[in-house]
Parts: structure tokens; C-alpha cells; sequence
């Protein structure tokens, strides 16, 4: 006869392997390999302490009996889900949910670069099939589907289609970001045939309209500096750590207009714009101290402002319907 003790410890053993099998399928991901090393690294990042041997040996059975491709031609092998699997299922997704994911999809899917999109394509493909489609489903469900063809997101500029990003290189950069490690690039800067080697400290990563753009400091430099990802042709982690800069803030440096090809100089910005062109500044105005002065045909815009390229550009765009343009 089995001692309780006996049965319970045996009963935790089971759950703590059933435990780990689940950690590990959500975390092998799609389009690109991860090996055990790096899960393991993740695991205990997580608070999950278990050896290196024992994510091994799950990984080997998990391979037999799910969807999963194990590279075994050089070590460390790598482990993905194979292209057309449904992955980790998400039975608990409720319509609402499923909804929101769907209709995330429709505004994420042109500007992801292809191997972020592929690693998504699961949790896409189960909030769909939840939903389902207007001639199948029934009651919430149908409601839900038909809203889909109902919500769009209209770009205010030429729709742009998005640069293509290797996929190695996002991966490394996203690790490295992540993780506070330098990282060695090639970068091509535009104009020039042939990419330059680097280090840099990785700090943020932005997308504006269809790029993707990399916020860093060159080794040997305090300055910060963007770098578009689509032009670094190569990344690789250097294995090394850096203290994040404490005077650096991310959401500071994209309100100092730096995105904007600007350094961050707050200007009182005054023009004149027919009622045509501007009325949109009544509804969404330039800066929260903005002034309306109605001038008949016109409008009087007065505003604090960064400074940058992109105003600039912005202005010109109205043509003839702006002048008197002033910048104290």
C-alpha cells in the first residue's frame, strides 16, 4: 500500500511536469527556433528554477506528441512550432476578447515585421475561429463577426508599405533591449553601399507610421541616436550587460520632438489658415494652451510647439491655404 506522503508527493511531481510543459509551449515560438539554454534563461526570469536537463528532456517529449520541429543538425538544438500549427490553443478567449484581437490584427498586421507577425498567428487564428464568420454564427457570435467588417483604420497620410526587417535582426534587437545587453550591428546608413560595424546600448524601440526605429547610445558616446531596423543589416548580442542610463526617459525623448528631426526647442508657433484647411485644429488642436482667433475667412493659430522637421512639413503641406507664419 502507498503512504499518503507517498501519493502526494507523486501527485506534485506530476503537476510540477505538467507545469513546466505549459511554460514551455507558450514560450517556443513560430517562424524562428529557441533553444533550451535560452528557455531555461527564461524560466528562471520568470521565478521558474528548474536545471537546464530537465527543460531538455520535456522538450524531447514534447517534440513527439505536439506540432513541434526540433533542428538537431548543430547544437545547441533549436525548437519551433511548426509552420501551419495551431500552436498553443486559447479555448478561454471570450468573443469580446477574440474581437479585440481580431481587430488588432487589422491594424497590426501591415507594420509588423513578418517574423513577429508569424509568432502572433496562432492568437490570431484562434480569436477568428472563436468568432467564426457571419454566415456561421449565431447570436453574440454573429454580432461579434459582422462587427469586423464594419471597423477600419484610415491612414491620415499615403499609405506606405513597411520596410522589410530581417527577421534575425529584430530577434536580436528585441533580446538585447530586453535583456540591457550590448549589441554589435552592421548598420548601412542611406545613400552608402556598404554597412558599418558598431556597438551600441540599446534603449527603446519605437514604430512610427510603417518603420520601425531603434533608440541607442555608440559605444564611446553619450548622445543618443536613432537607427531605422530595416538598415541594420546585421545583430548579434555581445553577451554583455550595461547599466541603463537613469537620465534617459523614453516617452520625454519622443515628446522632445526627436522623431521629428527636431532638438527638443519649444517655439510659439503663430499662422494664419483658411477656415477650410483648419478646422480640424478646433477639434484636435496643436498644444493644450492653443488660441483661436476668427479672422472671417480665416483663422489666427497660435501654439507651443516643438520645433522639428516635421512642422515644417506639416505647414508646407497646407500650401496656399497657410501664411504669415511666425516662430518666436
Amino acid at each position: 500500500m502507498v503512504a499518503p506522503t507517498a501519493r502526494r508527493k507523486a501527485r506534485v511531481s506530476a503537476l510540477d511536469t505538467v507545469i513546466l510543459a505549459l511554460e514551455l509551449l507558450k514560450r517556443i515560438p513560430r517562424g524562428r527556433r529557441v533553444t533550451a539554454a535560452q528557455l531555461h534563461e527564461q524560466l528562471a526570469d520568470q521565478g521558474f528554477q528548474r536545471d537546464l536537463r530537465s527543460i531538455q528532456r520535456q522538450l524531447e517529449v514534447l517534440s513527439e506528441h505536439f506540432d513541434i520541429e526540433r533542428d538537431d543538425r548543430s547544437k545547441p538544438y533549436g525548437y519551433s512550432w511548426k509552420e501551419r500549427s495551431p500552436g498553443l490553443s486559447l479555448p478561454g478567449l471570450t468573443p469580446h476578447e477574440s474581437l479585440l484581437l481580431a481587430l488588432a490584427q487589422q491594424q497590426l498586421a501591415p507594420l509588423l515585421p513578418s517574423a513577429v507577425s508569424r509568432s502572433m498567428d496562432s492568437y490570431f487564428q484562434a480569436a477568428r475561429r472563436n468568432i467564426g464568420t457571419p454566415s456561421e454564427a449565431t447570436g453574440q457570435r454573429a454580432r461579434e463577426a459582422r462587427w469586423l467588417a464594419k471597423v477600419r483604420v484610415v491612414s491620415q497620410t499615403q499609405p506606405l508599405l513597411p520596410p522589410k526587417v530581417s527577421s534575425q535582426v529584430f530577434e536580436a534587437v528585441s533580446d538585447a533591449l530586453y535583456r540591457d545587453e550590448w549589441l554589435d550591428i552592421r548598420y548601412q546608413k542611406p545613400r552608402e553601399t556598404t554597412a558599418r560595424p558598431a556597438r551600441i546600448m540599446p534603449l527603446g524601440l519605437c514604430q512610427q507610421g510603417p518603420r520601425l526605429f531603434l533608440v541607442c547610445r555608440f559605444d564611446g558616446y553619450e548622445d543618443h541616436r536613432i537607427l531605422a531596423l530595416h538598415r541594420i543589416q546585421q545583430a548579434e548580442p555581445s553577451g554583455l550587460n550595461f547599466d541603463r542610463p537613469p537620465d534617459f526617459d523614453l516617452d520625454r525623448y519622443i515628446a522632445d520632438g526627436k522623431f521629428g528631426f527636431g532638438e527638443g526647442r519649444h517655439v510659439k508657433l503663430s499662422f494664419r489658415i483658411t477656415k477650410s484647411a483648419g478646422e480640424h485644429l478646433l477639434e484636435t488642436p496643436l498644444s493644450t494652451d492653443q488660441t483661436v482667433e476668427d479672422l472671417g475667412e480665416h483663422y489666427r493659430i497660435t501654439a507651443t510647439v516643438v520645433e522639428s522637421g516635421h512642422l515644417t512639413w506639416w505647414l508646407r503641406g497646407f500650401g496656399e491655404e497657410v501664411d504669415e507664419v511666425i516662430f518666436e
